[in-house]
């Protein structure tokens, strides 16, 4: 089969012939119908020093894709061949106390499939069956392949209450584009949206968002207090992990709010604790993937009942063997995601 590999430990990327995986008992082997690209993925073909210190070359990389079964393990019960899925890629152990104690997706033994293993920018990827999610009818393939973001999304909307509260999302790849959709379908409103690229900046008008913002030109949060009867809003969802843009969230949000944080900084991050935190009383949360695998129903649920156009995000669709036009709009700037077909 043909997939898209890190063939060594060096920047790029390469479109080579590979064998099909081999699956076990347990493991579901899919054809992958569509994939797409993640900012991970830009990070391992540049080969930075997150990348240098995961990833083992050869890898077939990619983390996001939905397809239909091809085989079955002999021991897989509960999943038939032919039907429409995804996949949770990280892949949890099942005996540590996270995971025994319904926190599977912090759990300290996680290994994710495109990172830590063979993942799906390929014809064919192997998944445990215990990742495997069934689509079922009425989700499209374009939104099958962007599961795993868009419950990035709703896993950070959803850590508060947002149904008829004020929401700011800081930073708008993306995932932050996904959550305005989320926040808007769940009541929540004002939304307000901090981007500093302008085409990004059009998608998050697209997506519903109520105010839109360039932090270049615009004090955030003095916006955000002046929209806001509590001095701040609600909710500050921060995406973007760029120092300046998380400072913005706490200082975005009112006192008794909270800020939920997904945006992974580059390097360590310099905060008032005392005036932005402490006396505002807020409440703080990291998170980390998708709650496994509650999130995964929320999103669902939310996408059977028609309650997400995320139609603006698909800004381009290629072939498998094009990933390096795809990852060359990304870096631009000119695309939001990317799907791919082998």
């Amino acid at each position: 089969m043909h997939a898209i590999v890190k063939p060594s430990a060096a920047p790029g990327a390469a479109y080579q012939e590979v064998p099909v995986p081999e699956i076990g008992l347990r493991d579901v082997l899919v054809k992958v119908h569509t994939a797409s690209i993640c900012g991970t993925d830009l990070h391992i073909c540049d080969w930075d020093a997150w990348s240098q210190s995961r990833i083992h070359p050869p890898l077939v990389f990619g983390h996001e894709f939905c397809g239909h079964i091809a085989r079955l393990g002999g021991e897989v019960e509960g999943l038939k061949e032919g039907e429409l899925v995804s996949a949770d890629m990280h892949v949890f152990c099942g005996h540590c106390y996270q995971c025994r104690s319904g926190e599977a997706h912090i759990c300290q033994n996680v290994k994710i499939l495109g990172v830590d293993g063979p993942g799906c920018f390929a014809e064919y990827v192997r998944i445990p069956a215990a990742n495997i999610v069934p689509l079922g009818a009425g989700i499209s393939t374009d939104y099958g392949a962007i599961l795993d973001p868009l419950g990035n999304a709703v896993h950070t909307v959803l850590a508060g209450p947002v149904a008829g509260r004020s929401v700011a999302v800081i930073g708008c790849g993306p995932i932050g584009l996904m959550a305005i959709a989320v926040a808007r379908a769940c009541g929540a409103g004002p939304v307000l949206a901090s981007e500093i690229n302008a085409n990004r900046r059009g998608l998050a008008q697209a997506m519903g968002a109520d105010v839109v913002l360039d932090p270049a030109r615009d004090n955030v949060a003095e916006r955000a207090r002046a929209l806001t009867p509590g001095g701040g809003v609600d909710a500050a969802l921060e995406f973007s992990g760029h120092p300046e843009g998380i400072r913005t969230a706490f200082q975005a949000a009112r006192p008794g709010g909270r800020v939920s944080l997904l945006g992974i900084p580059s390097r360590a991050v310099e905060l008032d604790l005392t005036r932005d935190i402490i006396f505002k009383g807020l409440t703080v949360e990291g998170i980390n993937g998708r709650r496994l695998f509650d999130t995964w129903h929320q999103m669902i649920g939310l996408l059977r009942q028609k309650r997400l156009a995320l139609e603006p995000l698909f800004t381009d669709r290629l072939p498998l063997r094009d990933f390096a036009q795809g990852v060359e709009r990304l870096r631009q700037g000119k695309a939001a995601k990317v799907l791919l077909t082998p």
